[in-house]
């Protein structure tokens, strides 16, 4: 009869064996999957998780064999004589802990190699980037280049990158599973992680995460990571230095000083432009490369209306003067060159023109998705810190109706002087 059970099982047994495997093939592309070998982090990494799923699986292997035979060989059989009592057997006890013992030693030593690998210091010469973890969103300095910046990380392969990890409020997690392990940001400590992106890595873009529990918006704590050719990134380094590049706040050059007595000029000299040429806008990862997995799909809420009509017409200079000034934004938000703009509250808004997201990744930079995160961004991400600032609108945040903000007009300004800073 157990005979009879096992061959009507089998047909069953094999169709899932075969499920399984169909399950491992194919060509699917998975994006934010950790097994990769693009940085010297992720093949360390990956290197010590091989190891101990070979011998883990030997072990499974053995054991399980192991165990189905003396199921098998030893059952009781009807009219079978008594199992023999016996105290045990010294040489199979003494085989059962040395094996062990020996596998433990074999997964033991690389993986203490790996933990002193992946947190020794920084090589030499390595780019530091300071990461500063906000709810939620992400700050980035790069001490040694005088750059700041927020949400979207910039950099060149070949070259190790060490990351200085804070935190301005609670815990978070910083993490790229395609460049290898994640550290946690822990308040009161610093924490440090560095990876070496693959010289022949190329240009290309890359998703990350919070991966620490942090508050209501934790999921949307997003990052984007964008490994860029060595030249391709000193034009960003060297143009994200900069001041912006529009900035009609700008102190106004003082007049010229009127010459005392003219029959004591020198010989004129031809005229010379002496205004600063507005800078390039350096290199930025072209939108047409983005690949579909680091694109937003988030939809605006609904309930959010705004009148994009107003967009085309929008007035940056009127927008920095007025809405950028009188809006509020300047106490939150620093934009290099423009005076009083020198908060840190918020992301930094030097170059904000230049980045393929907003809302640490939430939502795709454009016009109408930008107007409406400035009309009310609580409603957009929740629990963000950011005012609701569109007239009328009621703050989930405040539980309150904004009487004294902007209008859509006035926001479509505000867009249009944001739009300008690349």
């Amino acid at each position: 009869m157990p005979k009879l059970r096992l061959r009507e099982a089998g047909p069953a047994l094999l169709f899932m064996v075969v499920l399984l495997t169909l399950t491992a093939c194919g060509d699917t592309v998975y994006p934010n999957t950790t097994f990769t070998r693009f940085t010297d982090l992720n093949s360390s990494i990956l290197s010590l998780w091989d190891r101990l799923l070979f011998w883990g699986t030997i072990v499974f292997v053995v054991v399980e064999a192991a165990l189905i035979f003396t199921i098998i060989r030893y059952r009781k059989r009807p009219g079978g004589p008594e199992a023999k009592q016996i105290h045990g057997n010294a040489i199979l006890e003494i085989t059962w802990t040395a094996i062990p013992a020996i596998i433990l030693v074999l997964i033991a030593v690389p993986t203490v190699k790996t933990i002193f690998q992946t947190q020794a210091p920084a090589p030499a010469g390595a780019l530091k980037v300071q990461v500063i973890g906000h709810q939620w969103w992400w700050e980035f300095r790069y001490p040694e280049l005088g750059i700041v910046t927020a949400n979207e990380l910039y950099v060149p392969v070949g070259r190790t990158v060490s990351f200085e990890l804070t935190t301005k409020d609670v815990l978070h997690s910083f993490w790229f599973p395609a460049m290898g392990g994640k550290r946690d940001l822990i308040t009161n400590r610093t924490n440090y992680m560095w990876f070496t992106p693959n010289a022949d890595l190329g240009t290309q873009a890359w998703n990350g995460f919070c991966t620490e529990y942090c508050g209501s918006s934790h999921a949307n704590m997003r990052i984007r990571l964008y490994t860029v050719q060595p030249d391709e990134f000193e034009s960003w380094a060297k143009h994200q230095a900069s001041p912006a590049v529009f900035n009609p706040l700008a102190p106004a050059a003082p007049p010229a000083t009127p010459v005392a007595n003219a029959s004591n000029r020198r010989p004129a000299v031809p005229a010379v432009d002496t205004a600063p040429a507005q800078p390039s806008t350096g290199y930025v990862f072209p939108i047409e490369k983005l690949p579909a997995h680091v694109v937003p799909q988030t939809p605006i809420p609904a309930g959010l209306d705004f009148d994009d009509a107003l967009l085309a017409g929008g007035d940056a200079t009127r927008g920095a003067t007025q809405g950028f000034m009188l809006g509020g934004c300047i106490g939150c938000h620093a934009i290099n060159g423009v005076p009083g703009a020198v908060s840190n509250i918020g992301p930094n808004l030097t170059h904000v023109a230049s980045r393929h997201t907003i809302a640490s990744g939430l939502y795709k930079f454009d016009g109408p998705t930008l107007a409406r995160w400035i009309k009310n961004a609580r409603h957009m991400k929740p629990g963000v810190i950011m005012n609701t600032i569109g007239r009328g609108e009621y703050d989930p945040g405040m539980k309150m109706t904004v009487t004294a903000g902007l209008d859509d007009r006035q926001i479509a300004d505000v867009v249009a002087y944001l739009m300008s800073l690349k």
